[in-house]
């Protein structure tokens, strides 16, 4: 069985930048939002850091921190 490859290192003084790890998408009740899977909604449940309560008109989902594949309209 053979180990994946380690993750390359930066060094600081490397004319490359290090990949930067986008910020977490953070959403307020009221927002009105797109998932992939479900379509358009409107948060009407925050749990801190965790998951976001989403009305989407025929069902509420709790989709989990973080939201790759839900975005603020």
């Amino acid at each position: 069985m053979t180990k994946p490859p380690a993750p390359k290192r930066h060094l600081p003084t490397s004319p490359f930048k290090a990949p930067v790890a986008p910020p977490p998408k953070e959403f307020t009740v009221g927002d009105q939002v797109t998932h992939d899977m479900y379509g358009l909604g409107r948060v009407i449940g925050i749990e801190d850091g965790v998951a976001a309560l989403v009305d989407f008109g025929s069902l509420q989902e709790r989709i989990l921190s973080p939201y790759t594949k839900m975005s603020k309209l």
